[in-house]
């Protein structure tokens, strides 16, 4: 089966995103942020925004497969924003819901692209 990702991004609170790094851990997904790791350092009053960029498979998670690895742009602790990577199960993303106009979703995919921002252990390096 041909999968490919949706063209779309969708914004989510801190507490949707830290379920989301929570079930990529638990499934054994490569992406996520380590145990604590968001509720420590992003902004718990932000809006974070997924992009899925590419079908990612798992030969021994088949059940897990395929997947959706998404860029990330995170709001960190400080008000900074940082880039970052999320594994995300496809129902997981299609049960998010659509609330972003098109010209926020261009805005901020040219973010994560050519932005120029520092990625998420960038930023960990420098702020432990």
């Amino acid at each position: 089966m041909n999968v490919g990702v949706p063209r779309t991004v969708k914004a989510v609170d801190t507490s949707e995103l830290i379920r989301l790094d929570a079930e990529a851990i638990e499934c054994g997904l490569n992406r996520n942020h380590g145990v604590g790791w968001l509720l420590e350092f992003a902004d718990s009053t932000a809006v974070h925004y997924l992009w899925p960029v590419l079908v990612h498979r798992l030969r021994h998670r088949p059940e897990f497969s395929p997947h959706w690895r998404c860029m990330l742009l995170l709001t960190v602790r400080d008000g900074q924003q940082v880039l970052s990577l999320l594994d995300v199960l496809p129902a997981s993303f299609e049960g998010l819901p659509e609330t972003l106009d098109g010209a926020t979703k261009t805005d901020i995919v040219l973010r994560l692209e050519h932005g120029g921002l520092l990625t998420q252990a960038q930023w960990s390096a420098v702020n432990p």
